[in-house]
């Protein structure tokens, strides 16, 4: 049975960092791209960024470039989300996400497995 465990989130001031894991289980982690996705109150759940199987591309949504990076390590089935220079409007709960393909995704549609949310909330 595949599982995804999110941790690390927490609170921090604007402009603080903090550093996301989703740890897999149930597969061979390395052969699937992974994704990040958040979702705030009332809102749609939107596409954070992705990582392709192995690690060989990254591609981030436009509101995160330049500001957050995905990263994975497959000898702990983990993949991580650093977040620099956070913004109050980075405040929602982080899902990761696997999807049955080496190539990375951008919609929820195409992710097959979801882990269980961790809230970050920063603060002005």
């Amino acid at each position: 049975q595949v599982q995804l465990v999110e941790s690390g989130g927490g609170l921090v001031q604007a402009g603080g960092s903090l550093r996301l894991s989703c740890a897999a289980s149930g597969l061979t982690f390395s052969s699937y791209a992974m994704g990040w996705f958040r979702q705030a109150p009332g809102k749609e759940r939107e596409f954070v960024g992705t990582i392709s199987a192995y690690g060989a591309r990254t591609y981030n949504a436009d509101s995160v470039k330049g500001r957050f990076t995905i990263s994975r390590d497959s000898a702990k089935n983990t993949v991580y989300l650093q977040m620099n220079s956070l913004k109050p409007e980075d405040t929602a709960v982080y899902y990761c996400a696997l999807t049955d393909s080496a190539y990375g995704r951008t919609s929820k549609q195409q992710y097959n497995y979801w882990g269980q949310g961790t809230q970050v909330t920063v603060s002005s």
